[in-house]
């Protein structure tokens, strides 16, 4: 062992021995996340050192949160959570699909096929599933009734089915109003704010801003309608001093420069709302002392201090108006405007409600639920909604889905293996049988026979030459695209990329080498 000659204290593992070990970390992995796959998948309890819980059957949520030691395991994770990162799902589609890959590889492995010619039919039945997903995608006009759907597919393996639809309708809407022609949409814009109040049930879109503070003077309203709302970034407080001499001189010259801006913002607000009784707010990104708010005050003037940077741009976009940065050009052309502003009160927290925005480019998801955990789930799942949503319009197509694409895939792979040379035909039939996992395991989460029901659709798609998926309803065959069930074609064609490269790397690994630094102390 050339190894062992250089560095006595190496853990090695070689061969059968290594291809053992990373075949059962990919299966360990697949086991674990396996139960969650689709909308009748089952939950995870996630309870961290610190004793809180998270309740989620997210995969990506679930990898990040998980504590994986073993290397293969974590290698197998991060290109799962990759694939999350880049098209927002088929986390746990992906960790099933090396798994298997690597599990019908080894059978044919085991009997003596070289890993190389596995890894030969890999690359030649991808090539062909790809030429597949480009056959059966579906393009079309991306309305609110195909994105409904797509949401809803989306939303449906993350919550239960009740909750699901009343998310999907919130999460189309959110994208169709802040969706600009011709350019990448935001998902920014879509601002996710959580309020532990009532159910879940109660989570609505607001077509406006929330935010999570209040004015900060007793006699400003709590409510107004018809306002004007002018954004700024501009400090209307003193700067700290260091001695009493330097505070004395201070605050002569600044009280002065401060009075002087705030004089500018009354004035502006004077001009433009006169007599009438529109209102007039002030949402600054930097502090407003005492002073000043008193000063608004007695003007009617409603002041909100230390907004964050992102609603800055967040409130242009929804009512309109420039975000200023000195009070030198204040003009009415500067300024937003609202049907209605109110301040919302929850216990301790203070929420500001900005609504009736005339055609908002941004709006805000308001998440309500009882407890922490169900917030956290809720925002997992509407995070992956909206990507989903955006995926379907930025591809301008979609697939079927309920398993019907990996059906349409296998059985082009086995007619198209006759056209593979030599024995690498073995990795193509190990291709086809491993994709065959994901109808498999839909099957299984909602409680029928995966080899039955599996064959049932084969037959019936041998049969009709339609797209069928498996209905978790019945356990029988259905035509996914007629029962409004699409997946995102940029996430099974990343999902097919991904898992193809890294179960041929992790098969041709022949050698495991624990050598690094750390083990050759002591």
């Amino acid at each position: 062992m050339a190894v062992k000659a250089l560095n006595p204290k190496a853990e090695v593992a070689r061969a059968q021995a290594a291809l053992a070990v990373n075949i059962s970390a990919a299966r360990g992995l697949q086991d674990v996340l396996r139960t969650n796959l689709g909308p009748k998948g089952t939950m995870k309890m996630l309870v961290s050192g610190a004793g809180d819980i998270k309740l989620t059957k997210d995969g990506n949520v679930l990898l990040h949160e998980m504590q994986i030691q073993h290397p293969t395991a974590s290698l197998i994770a991060k290109v799962a959570t990759a694939q999350d990162d880049i098209t927002g799902d088929g986390t746990t589609s992906n960790v099933l699909i090396i798994g298997e890959l690597l599990k019908q590889a080894d059978l044919y492995i085991s009997e003596g096929l070289h890993p190389r010619l596995v890894t030969e039919g890999f690359e030649a039945a991808k090539e062909k599933a790809l030429q597949v997903l480009e056959q059966v995608k579906v393009a079309k006009e991306m309305d609110r009734e195909i994105l409904l759907d797509v949401a809803r597919t989306s939303l449906r393996t993350k919550v239960h089915t009740e909750l699901a639809d009343i998310l999907t309708e919130a999460v189309v809407d959110s994208i169709l109003a802040i969706r600009k022609p011709n350019e990448p949409i935001d998902l920014y814009m879509v601002e996710i704010m959580e309020m532990k109040h009532k159910s879940e049930t109660d989570t609505t879109l607001i077509r406006g801003l929330v935010l999570d503070h209040g004015a900060r003077h007793p006699d400003m309203k709590k409510r107004l309608e018809d306002a004007y709302i002018l954004t700024c970034n501009v400090s209307l407080e003193y700067e700290k001093t260091y001695s009493a001499e330097e505070r004395e001189k201070l605050v002569k010259a600044e009280r002065k420069f401060i009075e002087e801006r705030v004089k500018k913002i009354i004035e502006l607000k004077n001009s433009v709302v006169g007599d009438s009784n529109k209102g007039f707010i002030v949402i600054n990104q930097k502090g407003i002392d005492p002073f000043s708010l008193d000063a608004l005050a007695k003007e009617g003037i409603v002041a909100l201090r230390r907004a964050k940077r992102r609603n800055m741009e967040r409130l242009t976009l929804a009512c309109g108006g420039v975000a200023m940065n000195s009070v030198d050009d204040l003009s009415i052309d500067c300024l937003g405007h609202a049907g209605l502003v109110y301040e919302y009160t929850l216990g301790e927290e203070k929420y500001t409600f900005i609504e009736k925005c005339e055609n908002p480019r941004s709006v805000t998801l308001l998440i309500k639920g009882p407890n922490k955990h169900t917030l956290t789930q809720i925002k997992d799942a509407v995070r992956d909604g909206l990507r989903a949503v955006k995926n379907a319009i930025e591809d301008g197509c979609v697939v079927p889905g309920a398993g019907a694409l990996e059906v349409a895939i296998a059985d082009a792979l086995v007619k198209h293996k006759p056209s593979v040379k030599g024995r690498s035909q073995l990795g193509v039939q190990a291709f086809a049988d491993a994709l065959l996992i994901i109808p498999k395991v839909l099957a299984q989460n909602a409680g029928y026979d995966p080899q039955e029901t599996l064959v049932k659709v084969q037959a019936e798609y041998a049969e009709s030459g339609q797209l069928v998926g498996v209905d978790l309803n019945s356990g029988e065959p259905m035509v996914a695209g007629a029962a409004g069930i699409w997946d995102n074609y940029s996430v099974k064609k990343q999902l097919l990329h991904s898992s193809t490269v890294i179960a041929s790397n992790i098969l041709l690994v022949d050698e495991i080498m624990r050598a690094g630094m750390s083990s050759l102390k002591g």
